[in-house]
């Protein structure tokens, strides 16, 4: 049996899948459920974490039911969390067309516009995302998936 070195200390990686319903109320229980699980998993409510991962969550469910709405199709939330590592953060619609711009692309709406500021919102606060084709198992889905990641400094 091997042993594992300082550097590398083990953990247990955590996920979290559920379906909503593309409605308004879809998105807040994902935005919930997040914040739910997050404390579930040790990273407790009003921390800079927590509310960072809720807020992503928040802006990319309202983003899946808003402009991937399919009729009668659901939207999926993923988390994982690797502790001490990072949080990654999934939202999966199944519309393909009507992609977000690239990271960094987002233009910035008018001071007027009422809406457009969610994905600036994700580019400011996850320390990585990007949009790529929806996959299941290893099996293409039609639809696409929303990841952000966020970074979680070691403790120390």
């Amino acid at each position: 049996m091997q042993s594992l070195s300082p550097q590398q200390p083990a953990f247990t990686v955590r996920t979290f899948t559920q379906r909503f319903s593309s409605t308004p109320l879809g998105a807040r229980l994902a935005r919930h459920l997040t914040a739910t699980q997050l404390q579930a998993w040790g990273i407790p409510y009003r921390t800079a974490l927590s509310d960072t991962a809720t807020l992503i969550v928040a802006e990319l469910a309202a983003n899946a039911v808003t402009h991937g709405r399919v009729p009668c199709r659901d939207f999926e939330l993923r988390l994982i969390h690797a502790p001490h590592v990072h949080l990654h953060i999934e939202v999966s619609d199944t519309r393909a067309e009507r992609r977000p711009p690239a990271r960094g692309a987002t233009p910035a709406p008018s001071p007027l516009d009422e809406t457009g500021r969610g994905l600036l919102l994700v580019d400011a606060l996850a320390d990585h995302w990007e949009v790529v084709d929806r996959v299941s198992r290893g099996v293409a889905l039609p639809g696409k998936t929303v990841r952000a990641e966020l970074d979680i400094p070691p403790a120390g």
